[in-house]
């Protein structure tokens, strides 16, 4: 399975991105695989601030539709409005075209809570 080494993973199985205080957001892989085929993607309001742990976004597929928690709490500032036409970019791209959101002001402390590549690949497995 593809876990990336450069992100943070948290166990609602949403990455993270750092660059300095904003986070890309998105969802595993594996999440994505769970899931099925996405159909519809419900995006976070922009300037929304969210908690970690907080509904962030939802994503519907042909077997279900999931809620996206806030791996880290901010200010939602970018959407990735492209998953409005073409939802299936989750499925296909979850670590590149398929990002959901960007959050702004993320405090460190929210990002030291989520796990490496490696703990989340041992996570998985504690799941088999």
């Amino acid at each position: 399975m593809n876990i990336p080494e450069n992100l943070y993973y948290s166990k609602d199985h949403e990455w993270v991105s750092m660059d300095a205080d904003t986070a890309t957001v998105g969802i595993t892989a594996h999440a994505a695989e769970q899931l099925g085929d996405i159909t519809f993607v419900e995006l976070p309001e922009m300037d929304s601030t969210v908690g970690q742990g907080s509904e962030l976004a939802v994503v519907e597929s042909i077997k279900a539709a999931s809620d996206i928690f806030a791996p880290v709490g901010g200010v939602v500032k970018e959407i990735n409005s492209e998953l409005d036409d073409a939802p299936e970019k989750i499925n296909s791209d979850p670590y590149g075209e398929g990002w959901i959101c960007k959050i702004h002001d993320v405090d460190d402390d929210d990002v030291n809570e989520l796990m490496s590549a490696e703990e989340y690949a041992a996570f998985l497995n504690e799941d088999d």
